[in-house]
């Protein structure tokens, strides 16, 4: 869910000769081998991914006797990880058979040509009838094809600390109504609790689409009632230019850093400050409030290597509100990933017969819960297990009735490094909010071929 990040041509050279020598002579070398590509983790301690391949892995090559799989891991940040990947897929020589997309990206890619359409496989797969609507939209082009099956979805909320809440006088049922609400509860926090940094909320182009998405967008969205799009138009298909709720959503992201209630800038400039999140502040005690996923569990699983049992008993879990308290009141935006099948690989067939293996109810609903994702089968949702199976789970599935999608069509990612763009600028305090709107509106209409509407 992050933007592409901006590579020197020194950089982009030695990054192509990497993914060269990492996918070793591209998917088509063995017609028996299915090479699988997917993000790994950045945190040596989390295989959660690394885990549920193997055991597909495993499943697959007892299925089908004579026939391999190959993983090939990406490890790297999420915005290098889109880097690389998109090297990966220029060339029938490096590209894998199988790729894990985000959604916000897919369009892009298949824009590019890097995907392969799947309408020809998923019509003779009975289980693509048990996914959600939402979820198979967000894997289609604009040509009406589909190019990905989701596994999963997800949400977003606000995680707190119930002791540092405790120490700040605040309440453990805390459910606030509007951003005044959250910022007060985070100079409380300043004020009373010293040494905890009393809100993150994630900014900047070094965190890429995290800043986007789990801040940014989290705030638009929230500030109207929800019946219209604050970021794309569809009825003229143009995108909307910063306007009144833009500026609003800067305004709180600036606050946060220009009243120190945030991470040192430094700190929320690290593309890695998410791993810090998850396997540090949180679990030692270091951070009040986190805006943040549904999937941060996953780090705190038994065997991640940040195993946290309690964490269920120590952290409290609020929806997001609108700004102003208005309805819907609560405010959440969903995203995920697919898999999908390079233009270029070798072995389509092949990986598509591994894509049904992993998405088998069994298989998917075992993932769901691993990584803390919110189910996208029918079948599964509805499933008691799979509801009871992590603390959680049921606040951020409930979210789903709250949630808004990225309008992720090709010119996403440019609109989302030109946000980052404006909230960096706020957060070091290089502009104010009315000048990194300007600079925003600026940008959109150099990323959309002036494709921008005045709302």
């Amino acid at each position: 869910m992050r933007p592409t990040a901006a590579l020197t041509p020194l950089a982009a050279l030695l990054l192509a000769a990497t993914t060269l020598t990492a996918c070793g002579g591209g998917s088509g070398s063995d017609p028996d081998t299915v090479k699988v590509s997917f993000k790994q983790s950045t945190d040596n301690s989390v295989k959660v991914m690394d885990t549920y391949l193997a055991d597909i892995k495993k499943q697959f090559e007892k299925a089908h006797p004579g026939k391999k799989v190959e993983l090939v891991p990406i490890k790297a940040p999420d915005s290098e990880y889109y880097t690389k990947l998109q090297q990966m897929l220029r060339s029938p020589k490096t590209a894998p058979d199988l790729v894990y997309e985000d959604t916000f990206l897919i369009n892009s890619d298949i824009t590019s040509g890097y995907l392969k359409p799947l309408d020809a496989y998923l019509a003779k797969w009975p289980d693509w009838n048990r996914f959600i609507d939402t979820a198979k939209a967000a894997a289609k082009g604009e040509d009406g094809r589909t190019y990905g099956v989701p596994d999963g979805t997800d949400t977003r909320g606000l995680w707190f600390d119930k002791d540092v809440f405790a120490q700040a006088g605040l309440p453990a049922d805390w459910q606030p109504k509007t951003w005044d609400d959250v910022l007060a509860a985070a100079r409380a926090i300043k004020k009373k609790v010293p040494g905890v940094i009393p809100l993150n909320v994630y900014t900047g182009k070094p965190v890429g689409e995290a800043a986007t998405m789990q801040t940014f967008e989290m705030l638009l969205y929230g500030t109207n009632d929800g019946s219209t799009d604050p970021l794309y138009d569809k009825a003229s298909k143009k995108w909307i230019a910063g306007g009144q709720g833009f500026k609003d959503a800067l305004a709180f992201v600036e606050t946060v850093y220009e009243e120190k209630l945030g991470p040192d800038v430094s700190d929320a400039l690290d593309p890695n400050v998410g791993t810090r999140v998850r396997g540090e502040w949180l679990p030692q005690g270091k951070l009040g409030i986190a805006l943040d996923g549904s999937w941060l569990p996953q780090d705190w699983l038994p065997g991640s290597g940040h195993e946290w049992p309690e964490w269920s008993r120590e952290l409290g879990l609020a929806a997001m509100p609108t700004q102003h308290g208005q309805a819907p009141g609560k405010v959440s935006m969903s995203g995920g990933w697919t898999w999908s099948i390079p233009a270029k690989a070798g072995n389509p067939d092949l990986a598509f017969e591994f894509v049904k293996t992993m998405q088998t109810k069994a298989n998917a609903q075992k993932w769901y819960v691993a990584n803390s994702g919110i189910a996208v089968r029918e079948d599964v949702a509805e499933d008691p297990a799979y509801v009871e199976a992590q603390p959680g789970i049921k606040f951020f599935t409930d979210l789903v009735a709250s949630t808004h999608y990225r309008p992720a069509y090709p010119a996403y990612p440019k609109v989302s490094t030109a946000i980052q763009e404006a909230m960096e600028s706020v957060t070091t305090g290089d502009a104010s909010v009315e000048e990194a709107t300007s600079a925003y509106t600026d940008a959109l209409k150099d990323a959309t071929g002036n494709q921008v509407v005045e709302r």
